[in-house]
């Protein structure tokens, strides 16, 4: 049996670093977008900035963080069950301690149910936490895009890039409005625990 049960649970790149500080709301961005040479009022946004100063995608982060640690130590414990089972199987055949051929096949047949039971079990948590990460995806393309939407009624940009890793080799900084989108994005973000504290407040 491989020794690790759980494999590598996929987790999008906003599983990165929660811990940088997010601007605060009064902070001006250090800039607005501009007109190119070619007369189109274009800007972008620094993704990895948006994906570690938003408050909705450092929050899911940690919710899809916890997740896969759950998942993960529940296969370990129920992988190392396994392998104890299997362990001890081996040892008793090895010292003819199965009173008959149909015990030791019986003890046999429960551990490969074991081992397939172990499998459904990766295969199901997988599933599950791929599914939150594709709403999580979801979500954070609906809120950034219904965000743009109402900001650009007054910026009327024609083009608004995403800047993430080497997609886009160079850009002036006077293009970057990046700390004005994440501004605007968290003075939005309503946090679960916050709403529901304050349904509370109003019974």
């Amino acid at each position: 049996m491989k020794k690790n049960v759980f494999g590598a649970l996929a987790i999008v790149a906003v599983l990165a670093s929660c811990n940088n500080a997010s601007p605060k709301m009064d902070e001006k961005p250090q800039a607005a977008g501009t007109e190119s040479s070619t007369g189109m009022k274009i800007a972008y946004v620094e993704v990895d900035s948006l994906m570690t100063q938003y408050d909705f995608a450092k929050d899911y982060s940690l919710t899809l963080q916890k997740k896969s640690n759950n998942a993960r130590n529940t296969l370990t414990q129920k992988g190392n069950q396994l392998q104890a089972a299997v362990n001890n199987f081996q040892q008793k055949l090895n010292n003819n301690g199965f009173t008959s051929r149909e015990q030791a096949a019986s003890v046999q047949a429960a551990i490969e149910r074991q081992q397939r039971d172990l499998q459904e079990l990766q295969a199901r948590l997988e599933s599950e936490l791929a599914n939150e990460t594709q709403k999580f995806n979801e979500a954070l393309r609906d809120s950034l895009n219904n965000f743009l939407t109402s900001y650009n009624k007054d910026k009327k940009y024609d083009l608004i890039l995403s800047k993430a890793g080497d997609n886009i080799l160079f850009a002036d900084r006077k293009y970057d409005i990046t700390k004005d989108i994440i501004n605007g994005l968290n003075k939005r973000y309503k946090p679960v625990a916050k709403k529901e504290e304050k349904k509370k407040d109003e019974k």
